[in-house]
């Protein structure tokens, strides 16, 4: 019989009795928490272009990763043997890539008063962002799948495609937001830009209540 693989995406190993070795390893998934949860929550409840566009960043940034990888084939640590991990390559680690990809376009993008909520907040969850960031770095080396110079590469790679991908948006692609937004496809779909709106929940909370105080005062 053919030996048994493993899913990557989620199997995640560690020491066991490990609590740091625990904690880590539910850290590593955080990529997978953004992909899953958080684009695809988002994109079904909101439909916001920049959103749109900042996971097909991330996209694009882990084609490249792959690409890198497969040319230059460096091999991960001698510990890849018991994660069973031997057979794919180590340098630059994905993890740390996504994540200071994420950061780094989150930085950006909140910087240029694009967010959800009051921009006076805007450091507390760029904190956050960060925090994950050297976190998941941490975890990659910590628990054995990547060494310090994979990950390193990892998280240079991922501010400097972040970095660019946000000026390709900025720059290049938001002046055909309002297009997008009108065409057949954004009217089909529901596809907006907000990012003229300084605090999205603010206007939503507003034009939702005003709406409720217009159908109330119909139906009286």
């Amino acid at each position: 019989m053919a030996p048994l693989k493993a899913v990557t995406l989620t199997h995640v190993r560690y020491h066991k009795g490990d609590q740091l070795g625990h904690f880590l390893a539910w850290v590593s998934l955080v990529p997978v928490f953004i992909s899953l949860g958080g684009f695809i929550s988002h994109f079904i409840f909101r439909r916001e272009l920049q959103g749109m566009f900042f996971a097909l960043g991330l996209i694009i940034s882990q084609f490249i990763n792959e690409f890198i990888k497969t040319s230059v084939q460096q091999a991960r640590p001698e510990t890849c043997l018991l994660l069973e991990t031997c057979d794919s390559h180590g340098w630059p680690s994905s993890h740390s890539q996504y994540m200071f990809f994420f950061a780094m376009y989150f930085t950006l993008l909140t910087s240029k008063g694009i967010g959800l909520w009051d921009s006076r907040n805007n450091w507390i969850v760029n904190f956050w962002s960060w925090s994950l960031a050297f976190l998941t770095m941490y975890s990659r080396v910590y628990l054995g799948y990547h060494t310090i110079a994979q990950v390193c590469a990892g998280a240079i790679l991922g501010i400097v495609l972040g970095s660019l991908w946000f000026w390709v948006v900025y720059s290049v692609l938001s002046p055909y937001f309002p297009a997008i937004e009108e065409s057949a496809f954004g009217r089909m779909l529901y596809v907006k830009d907000t990012s003229h709106i300084p605090n999205v929940l603010k206007f939503e909370y507003d034009n939702a209540r005003a709406e409720r105080k217009k159908v109330s005062s119909k139906s009286n």
